[in-house]
């Protein structure tokens, strides 16, 4: 029995120097974690990062530009404003503040196209942005700044460098802005309900011909708002099933209907000789023989259903 007990009170006595062994290793394990963070914490300080506040120390006027843009919303996680701020866009800066020469960051203005587009597809490369590497306007040196401005947009939507989407689109495209004020145009474009992007991507269209946003033809993107042009017709009009831009200006004409070439020039590009007239419509039809196939709608005065038919006078289009 008694030596039962003084097992027992053995064992007690090695469980107790135990939990003290424990106790002291658990009371010095906050400084070796200390440490531990503190040496996980050196790479972020030493990773260049200065914030914003110190950025806007000197650049006041950049900081104030960028109030109430897509940029500055910290609550979106893919903002600059959630991340680094503005070293998310130009990089770290502790070494532009170290330098008396103010080097050792991204400067866009200084920078090469390609560069900068790299810099904006860090974040933008999701939607309609994600064609614009091979892009046709990514292969003629142009980039992003080249549309768009962060720190000083002059249009109140998409920051871009000019106050309308026409007015930008002119820089460069002035014949197409130019057709547009012809006597024949799309409507809603004067109105301002359609813009060149309502057809268009700046960005790239990746399975579509000029960069358009519908489809992968020409004729999809007209059918998207002309859905009536679509058909099916048991008739079909060649030059209309393969491209509607055969017979059509989509940016503007000084003919009816914006037509490439006035009626019945248009139609006697392809129908030459054949069934009647047997000869071309020229200028002596209205001053000498005053044909009446000339005024009006011409050709369409008889075949009316031009961009398709299912009527039974069947391949003439007849009305």
């Amino acid at each position: 029995m008694q030596h039962r007990l003084c097992l027992a009170a053995i064992c007690l006595l090695s469980a107790t120097i135990a939990l003290r062994g424990a106790a002291e290793i658990s009371s010095a394990s906050p400084p070796a974690v200390q440490a531990t963070t503190s040496k996980a914490a050196a790479p972020t300080a030493q990773s260049g990062y200065v914030g914003s506040d110190t950025c806007l120390t000197c650049h006041t006027g950049q900081g104030d530009s960028l109030k109430g843009t897509p940029h500055a919303q910290a609550k979106n996680p893919r903002s600059p404003a959630a991340t680094h701020g503005c070293e998310s866009c130009h990089g770290p800066g502790q070494a532009h503040v170290d330098d008396d020469a103010k080097g050792h960051i991204r400067k866009f203005g200084q920078m090469a196209p390609g560069e900068i587009s790299g810099t904006c597809l860090e974040c933008h490369n999701r939607g309609d942005h994600a064609g614009w590497e091979g892009s046709m306007h990514d292969r003629r040196d142009l980039s992003c700044t080249t549309c768009h401005s962060v720190h000083s947009p002059k249009s109140f939507e998409r920051q871009l460098v000019k106050t309308t989407q026409t007015e930008l689109c002119a820089t460069c495209h002035r014949l197409q802005v130019a057709k547009t004020e012809r006597a024949v145009a799309h409507m809603p474009v004067r109105e301002g309900k359609m813009t060149c992007s309502s057809c268009h991507n700046p960005h790239g269209s990746i399975s579509n011909v000029k960069a358009l946003k519908v489809g992968s033809s020409v004729n999809e993107t007209c059918y998207s708002c002309h859905a009536e042009m679509r058909g099916p017709m048991l008739w079909e009009h060649a030059p209309v099933r393969e491209n509607c831009t055969t017979c059509h200006d989509p940016h503007g004409s000084s003919n009816d209907r914006m037509l490439a070439v006035r009626l019945p020039m248009l139609c006697q590009r392809c129908h030459i000789a054949t069934k009647h007239p047997s000869s071309i419509y020229d200028n002596n039809a209205i001053t000498v023989n005053k044909s009446n196939r000339m005024f009006g709608r011409s050709c369409m005065n008889c075949h009316q259903n031009i961009h398709g038919s299912n009527h039974p006078s069947g391949q003439f289009f007849m009305r």
